[in-house]
């Protein structure tokens, strides 16, 4: 009787629109407010924020950098000098304390929004979702009981065999799943990663074959409970990329972009992803994957730099010689098959004319993000997943290939 003259049809469900006239707690809206009051707090003590994360933030303070880095109210600060935590815990609760009180966790090891953050061991931070994937599992309507070595089967990309479609409750389930799956891969577990962006791909009409990848994905996770992330640095100076594609795999022929860096140990940043557009050639479809990667690439210089760090290289390793021309020499390299590529692909010989990065030649048994582009089997998944994971450096695991292949280590 009150709302009846206000209720509307929205695609055939009753609907009424209502004007929210205060911030509530979940919403967008109340997180960018509080973000811009948080913001301006910050600002008046002296905290300048990163222009290229909105969430992070330094101060000086005797003569050290103070950071800070939150998501919407959950926030970890760290400098050198504990008293320095000390006094802004104070500050945070003198500023924010008659809403509650602002509690905070010390030591070496955090859990922070479904992480566990372990600074245990100098120069390095070990990165666990164990809780998580445990939760994950228990939450599947079916027992994940078995274990698989490998994330994926080689039909990974394939429609598979079995085209019946889900019921609506299995839907559900996959849509979680797949959902939980990207919360994780993204945060604590790359070696998943490119499993995710394909079942990614899958999510608006998952058959039974897609069904069975998602179980082969679990029963991985579920012999890899206790896996977890490892970070460090040889040079915050130096960042590496390794980047690669995988032509033609996907059911509509369009290729498959794979890429991390590190900095020694660890995938800081993963990438997985089905390409936008369609490609004639394994070398144009390794120019689309640059093209994928290189905003990130430049990105993730211009953050180290405002967090203190001046970038000297910039690298990006890539296995194929053909698209390194093209990304180095631009239209001078360009043949008939290649000149359809729209410019935008050569914006890379840009910024490698720039010095903002520069390409290097890996061979295609070294292209470590390769499980990013394929379902890798064997040794092969071991010692990329290793190196995406941190189990050990980068250069650690090269030379283990090298000895496998029965080359020189060096």
């Amino acid at each position: 009787e009150v709302y009846g003259p206000h209720v509307v049809y929205n695609r055939g469900e009753k609907t009424v629109y209502v004007q929210v006239l205060r911030a509530i707690y979940g919403m967008l809206i109340a997180s960018s407010l509080w973000h811009k009051r948080f913001r301006k707090d910050l600002e008046a003590v002296k905290f300048v924020f990163n222009p290229c994360d909105p969430c992070a933030a330094n101060r000086q303070i005797n003569d050290h950098q103070q950071t800070i880095k939150f998501h919407v109210d959950d926030l970890m600060s760290s400098h050198v000098n504990s008293e320095v935590n000390d006094d802004f815990l104070k500050w945070l609760n003198d500023m924010y304390g008659g809403y509650g009180e602002v509690k905070a966790t010390r030591g070496k090891i955090h859990d922070y929004l479904g992480m566990r953050f372990d600074f245990s061991e100098k120069g390095k931070v070990k990165i666990d979702m164990k809780d998580y994937v445990a939760n994950m599992l228990d939450q599947f309507p079916e027992d994940i009981k078995n274990t698989a070595d490998n994330p994926a089967s080689t039909d990974l990309f394939s429609e598979g065999d079995v085209n019946e479609p889900l019921d609506d409750a299995k839907k559900k389930d996959f849509h979680h799943s797949v959902a939980q799956g990207i919360y994780v891969c993204k945060r604590a577990r790359p070696d998943i990663h490119q499993v995710i962006s394909v079942l990614c791909t899958r999510v608006k009409a998952p058959n039974k074959s897609d069904w069975k990848k998602l179980i082969r994905l679990l029963e991985y996770l579920n012999g890899t409970r206790d896996d977890y992330l490892t970070l460090s640095a040889d040079d915050l100076r130096i960042i590496k990329w390794f980047v690669d594609a995988a032509f033609a795999v996907h059911p509509d022929f369009r290729s498959h972009t794979g890429a991390f860096m590190t900095f020694g140990r660890g995938a800081v940043i993963s990438i997985s992803r089905k390409q936008k557009i369609n490609t004639k050639s394994s070398t144009t479809s390794e120019l689309v994957a640059a093209d994928d990667v290189v905003d990130t690439m430049l990105w993730s210089k211009l953050f180290m730099k405002a967090q203190g760090y001046e970038v000297k290289q910039n690298i990006f390793y890539q296995d194929n010689k053909r698209a390194m021309l093209l990304e180095n020499n631009g239209k001078k390299s360009s043949s008939k098959r290649t000149r359809v590529i729209n410019v935008r692909y050569f914006f890379v010989t840009d910024q490698i004319a720039q010095g903002n990065v520069s390409v290097e030649y890996c061979p295609t048994d070294e292209m470590l993000s390769d499980c990013l582009t394929k379902p890798t089997q064997g040794s092969k998944f071991k010692f990329q997943s290793q190196a995406a994971m941190g189990v050990k450096s980068v250069e650690e695991i090269l030379r283990e290939v090298r000895m496998q292949m029965g080359v020189s280590p060096d």
